[in-house]
This record gives C-alpha cells, sequence and structure tokens, in this order.
C-alpha cells in the first residue's frame, strides 16, 4: 500500500512508520520535517498536502497538541488549542482524504487513554479525545457505503513518553509504542470500520 502517515517523526510515529514500513510504501509527513511539510490547523496547507501526495491507500495520523492544566485556572485560549490541533487537525485530515483514498482505503486517527480514563488537570485531553471516538463512529457510517474505512486508536501513556508525561498517569500501565503501532496495523491491513482501538 501507498500510505501517508502524518507525525511520521514523533515518538509514536517512529514506531508506526517501522511497522508499516517494512510491507508498505510510507510518505512521512511532519510540520517541518518528513518527505512532506503539513500544518494540520490549516486547511490551505491540508488541501496542499494532497495536491503534493496525490491518491493513496491509506492515511494514518499520529499527532496532536492539547493543553494540560488545571480546570479552575483554564482559559478558552488554552482549551482551544486541543479542539484546534489534535481534534480539528485530524478532522480536517479525514475531511480532504476521503476524496484522496484508492476503493478499499483508509483512515486512522489517534485518540487516547483519557478518552475513558480521566486524568488530573487532564479536561481538554478527555474532551478532545472523546470527540475524536464520537466523530470516527459517526464518520464510519457515511465512509463504509463509499468502500473507505475509517478507526482510531486510543493508547495508554507510552513508555517512551514517561519522562515528559509520567506525572500526569499515576497508577497507568505504560505501553511501548512498539506496542501501540500494532492497533495502527490492525486498522491499516484489517477490515474493521468504525472502531476504537485500546491499547491500555
Amino acid at each position: 500500500m501507498k500510505i501517508l502517515l502524518v507525525g511520521a517523526s514523533g515518538t509514536l510515529g517512529q514506531a508506526v512508520a517501522a511497522t508499516l514500513g517494512t510491507h508498505h510504501q510510507l510518505i512521512r509527513a511532519g510540520r517541518h520535517g518528513g518527505d512532506v511539510q503539513v500544518d494540520l490547523t490549516d486547511d490551505a496547507s491540508v488541501q496542499a498536502l494532497f495536491a503534493q501526495v496525490g491518491t493513496v491507500d491509506a492515511v494514518v495520523a499520529t499527532t496532536g497538541k492539547l493543553h494540560f492544566g488545571p480546570l479552575g485556572t483554564m482559559t478558552p485560549a488554552q482549551f482551544n488549542v486541543g479542539l484546534q490541533d489534535k481534534l480539528l487537525g485530524q478532522v480536517r485530515l479525514t475531511l480532504a482524504a476521503q476524496h484522496h483514498l484508492t476503493v478499499g482505503g483508509s483512515i486512522t486517527l489517534t485518540s487516547g487513554i483519557v478518552s475513558a480514563q480521566p486524568i488530573r488537570d487532564g479536561a481538554n485531553a478527555t474532551a478532545v479525545n472523546a470527540a475524536l471516538e464520537g466523530f470516527v463512529r459517526g464518520a464510519a457510517c457515511e465512509l463504509l457505503p463509499r468502500g473507505l474505512r475509517i478507526n482510531v486508536v486510543s493508547p495508554n501513556v507510552l513508555v517512551e513518553s514517561l519522562a515528559d508525561y509520567g506525572a500526569y498517569f499515576p497508577g497507568f500501565e505504560a505501553v511501548t509504542a512498539q506496542r501501540a503501532s500494532l492497533a495502527y496495523q490492525r486498522s491499516v491491513e484489517g477490515v474493521q470500520s468504525g472502531q476504537v482501538f485500546n491499547v491500555w
């Protein structure tokens, strides 16, 4: 398959690239690096991405910023970070990607465990991840009759990210990026649609 991987330079993206890259042709996309560049917060940038890469068999997104902080001092602007970047960014990618997929093609997005297991200072993350999962369930109903699939992977905190995020996840059993990457392979190479693949 010809697969567009957005967020390929990140911790999770690198693991997904290693898993999928052994069997498929990867086009690595990032905000500042990779084979092609894209800013998922910008409509024109996403459109330019697909004008450059053309038709693909699968699109995978492993990217998105969130705001972590106490609800008591959170501002709408801070909450908007997650809405504009991780939520709307992946939605924007999906809306464009659907018109550049081969028949039988798929889209795989990324949410996270806090959609179902909230954490301290994580109201933005919980809202964004839950919204992504709802979007995928709804979008799958309209994509399936057109021969297209969409799923979302919900990983636990990554072992490789514990230094940065471990304090937010006390008592959580971290997973390796390599283990999480298998869920993306299942989404891309499998047959299911509208699914949340939990890697907890």
